[in-house]
């Protein structure tokens, strides 16, 4: 019996073909109303400094961020990866979330209504604003959803139905 050729590339993994223009598609929508990454990089920057000063929230990431350069570099990817869908972040943000005491609807309105004015502080494109405040709204919703589906179980479910839209 004879060995297979060997191939200088590799065979694409199923789905690939479909992945990789999807990702493009996705980047290059969000980099047509001007949220490339160098935007994203300014406004987590921004974001975060607001977060850092902030009486309500400020002190529950002091408490847990020892590195912030560390940190925001990790926001940088989670946010090119819900953005551009880069694929670039890993983590369980939820596992992080659920494991501060006493987390609720209070402090995800707040931290929403602060990205919400950190996008409009420096808008330059409304549709890019509308784009990343959706996608921060559902982030908030999730997360505030699986808090309180831990908490109360499916009486939580819909814990995320009265957060602030941008």
């Amino acid at each position: 019996m004879s060995e297979a050729p060997v191939q200088d590339s590799p065979t694409p993994r199923p789905g690939e073909d479909f992945v990789r223009p999807a990702r493009e598609e996705k980047r290059a929508r969000a980099e047509a109303i001007g949220v490339d990454a160098d935007y994203i990089a300014s406004f987590v920057d921004r974001f975060y400094a607001r977060i850092r000063e902030d009486e309500l929230l400020g002190p529950i990431f002091a408490e847990r961020i020892l590195d912030w350069d560390e940190h925001l570099g990790r926001m940088k990817r989670f946010w090119r990866s819900i953005l551009h869908n880069s694929g670039e972040f890993s983590g369980n943000p939820m596992v992080k979330h659920m494991a501060i005491p006493g987390l609720d609807a209070t402090h995800f309105s707040h931290w929403l209504k602060l990205f919400y004015a950190t996008l409009r502080e420096d808008e330059r494109d409304p549709a890019a604003t509308g784009l990343v405040g959706a996608r921060a709204r559902m982030i908030a919703d999730s997360l505030l959803t699986g808090i309180e589906t831990q908490r109360a179980g499916l009486a939580g479910a819909r814990a995320g139905k009265d957060l602030p839209h941008a």
